[in-house]
């Protein structure tokens, strides 16, 4: 499974490690991926997401439902049947 948050999009980056003597080497950052479950009221159901802990914070300010949309319409999200 790809490190990608289904409500952000955030994904692994690139960069370098800078030692004390400037040589730099490749590496990689990830994102803080959490697997979590999430309860809908409205549909009466619990929805498992692997989310980033910034994207928590977005869903706990604007509500799980609207940050699903959101996540939808970029793409991001695809259902199961």
């Amino acid at each position: 499974m790809s490190r990608i948050c289904q409500i952000s999009g955030k994904k692994v980056m690139v960069g370098n490690n800078v030692s004390h003597s400037k040589a730099r080497t490749k590496r990689r950052f990830y994102p803080n991926l959490q697997r979590k479950r999430f309860y809908i009221v409205e549909e009466d159901r619990w929805v498992t997401l692997r989310v980033s802990v910034a994207a928590m914070r977005t869903i706990n300010k604007i509500g799980i439902v609207n940050a699903m949309n959101r996540a939808k319409e970029a793409g991001l999200l695809v259902e199961k049947a």
